[in-house]
């Protein structure tokens, strides 16, 4: 592996540790290299800034190796900025720390940027090399691209079924299909997400709490989203009770009395009115870019069937991340997801496999939308 790529992959490791806690901005990582050593590291701090250039170079000067930033080169996962926000530009902070080489992964699409990151770089003279580690840098921004680009998150759809395809027994009995090994790397996904959604039958049927227990990731957890009409939450849930503690944003109809909303309200969930459709259920479509409105990314979808079915139907599913358990339970289980009406095979929705490996017991496939 050259240096490049070597120091490309340490920059691309530092972003994907902030998956997950850096929205609305993208996770970002940087290092900042010369003559064969690494002089500091960084990546988008939690919240979004300071980001992952002013990161490193700040490491680099706490370290006393600041005179040394002239003449080195910086690696970092996405074009630096060029635009004046909360920060100054990352691409003017390169400029003046005196670097003279930057190693790009993959471009920036949002409009303040595009292009103009790397101009002002060439402009003062810095030598740019684009491309490396791009495919990596691409997934990893995936959920930032979608929200430039479309105005909605990136959304994963995570199911654990039985290899008929099944989530419960006719029962409801779910518990537990896959292993100990499938149930935390499904915490773990919770991680690197900005948010979980999930419908109100979930809630009702389950009352779960929709955190990441892993050990030492319990501040990770991510904003809980549900989908609920008729604001049916009742305010001794699990999901209520800990509104406080980790948010709750329950998205629901415009007629909702103002009553209940208050009640909600108070119980510290965030209400927020959307359009529901004929059928009386949230507008999925216009759910979504609200998200993507209020900076969300990254959401995973854990149920339940209905509400997976509303999100492929309406073209709203990015990834499916299938966990798969060895046990069968046959036709009178409840399926993963619900009616779709569809009569021919060709306008069902199509999926391409990304990745395939065994989890415990189990097995764990990440499929992503066919383009």
């Amino acid at each position: 592996m050259s240096d490049d790529a070597a120091h490309m992959a340490a920059a691309l490791a530092l972003a994907r540790r902030g998956l997950g806690r850096t929205w609305p901005n993208p996770s970002v990582g940087c290092v900042i290299a010369r003559d064969g050593w690494v002089l500091a590291r960084g990546r988008t701090a939690d919240g979004g800034r300071p980001h992952a250039e002013a990161s490193a170079l700040a490491a680099a000067r706490e370290a006393g190796s600041g005179d040394a930033l002239r003449g080195a080169t910086a690696y970092v996962t996405l074009e630096p900025c060029s635009h004046h926000g909360h920060t100054p530009p990352c691409a003017n902070a390169l400029v003046e720390a005196g670097v003279t080489r930057v190693v790009v992964a993959t471009g920036d699409p949002d409009s303040r940027v595009a292009g103009r990151g790397l101009a002002r770089l060439r402009a003062a003279g810095i030598d740019v090399l684009e491309g490396v580690g791009r495919a990596e840098a691409d997934e990893i921004n995936a959920g930032f691209f979608m929200r430039v680009r479309a105005g909605r998150p990136l959304i994963a759809l995570k199911t654990a079924t039985s290899l008929d395809g099944r989530i419960a027994t006719a029962t409801g009995d779910s518990k537990w299909i896959t292993g100990p090994a499938a149930r935390a790397e499904g915490h773990l996904l919770r991680a690197t997400h900005d948010a979980i959604m999930v419908g109100i039958g979930t809630v009702r049927a389950d009352d779960p709490e929709l955190t990441c227990r892993l050990p030492g990731l319990g501040d990770r957890s991510p904003i809980r989203v549900i989908l609920d009409s008729r604001a049916r939450l009742r305010v001794d849930s699990k999901l209520a009770l800990d509104a406080r503690g980790t948010p709750v944003w329950l998205l629901c109809g415009e007629g909702v009395s103002n009553r209940r909303i208050t009640t909600l309200s108070r119980a510290g969930v965030d209400v927020r009115l959307v359009p529901v459709g004929t059928d009386g259920r949230v507008d999925i479509a216009t759910a979504c870019r609200d998200l993507g409105e209020a900076g969300l990314t990254r959401v995973l979808v854990e149920g339940g069937g209905k509400l997976a079915a509303s999100l492929l139907a309406a073209g709203l599913v990015d990834r499916i991340v299938a966990f798969r358990g060895g046990v069968v339970i046959g036709g009178d289980g409840l399926p993963s997801v619900a009616s779709m009406r569809i009569a021919e095979l060709g306008s069902a929705p199509r999926f391409e496999r990304v990745s395939s490996r065994v989890v415990g017991d189990d097995t764990l496939e990440t499929w992503a939308r066919r383009a």
